[in-house]
């Protein structure tokens, strides 16, 4: 794991390194704010801890703008004083936990491994979360692909967002004026046909070339998917 460390404080920040060089990490230690925020730009890293009173730029304001691009990587923040001021500003920063110096070494250890194993737990549920499925059929919310059988289906972007509520849904009923509103918003009309036609892009693209026809319609009420129906 990579871990990057703004400190500095000489001793501090080459102790730091040197602790966790130890336990298997992989440590880039920079001196200042500038330099800190250009490797935060350049690099990816497991986990980031930030010094807050640092040269040039401040390791709130590194948190706060990292937290512009990057809102899961973890940030410590580390601080000589236990002023509460510090904490309310280094937390509505972005960042994910504090250490008051002095500290222990190890202190320091448990809770980077805490914080990336946090990490790691919010990544495989967001993993799971840009998956969905209905019977065969197999959205890839992140990458915008659709599969049915292992066969890959070529979508446009308005016939993913449809397909993709309709699946959300499970079978539910989805009205027209629904996926209209949740699609193209609330200031398009939903009395025109637009609607219709996208679903049939739709059929003729999931279901026309398969054995089953998952989406279906209700008439006057609007559309569902249904894997156990017939084509």
């Amino acid at each position: 794991m990579r871990i990057l460390i703004v400190e500095d404080d000489l001793i501090i920040g080459k102790n730091v390194e040197t602790a966790l060089k130890e336990e298997g990490f992989s440590v880039v230690l920079k001196r200042e704010g500038i330099s800190g925020g250009f490797a935060l730009k350049q690099e990816s890293f497991d986990c980031i801890i930030l010094d807050i009173n640092l040269p040039g730029k401040s390791g709130i304001e590194l948190c706060r703008e990292f937290r512009q691009v990057d809102k899961h990587t973890p940030v410590l923040l580390l601080t000589a004083f236990d002023e509460l001021e510090d904490k309310v500003q280094g937390f509505e920063s972005g960042a994910d936990d504090y250490l008051t110096k002095p500290f222990f070494m190890k202190e320091l250890s448990l809770r980077i491994h805490s914080l990336v194993k946090r990490k790691l737990q919010n990544g495989a549920a967001a993993t799971d979360q840009n998956e969905l499925e209905f019977g065969d059929l197999q959205l890839n919310l992140r990458e915008k692909r659709v599969t049915r059988g292992g066969k890959e289906i070529m979508l446009t972007p308005r016939e993913f967002q449809i397909l993709q509520l309709l699946v959300e849904r499970d079978g539910a009923l989805v009205s027209k004026k629904e996926l209209v509103k949740e699609i193209w918003g609330s200031s398009f009309d939903h009395n025109t046909n637009t609607i219709e036609v996208y679903v049939n892009f739709l059929r003729n693209k999931i279901d026309k070339p398969f054995s089953t026809g998952y989406i279906k319609t209700r008439i006057g009420f609007g559309y569902y998917m249904d894997k156990n129906a017939g084509s």
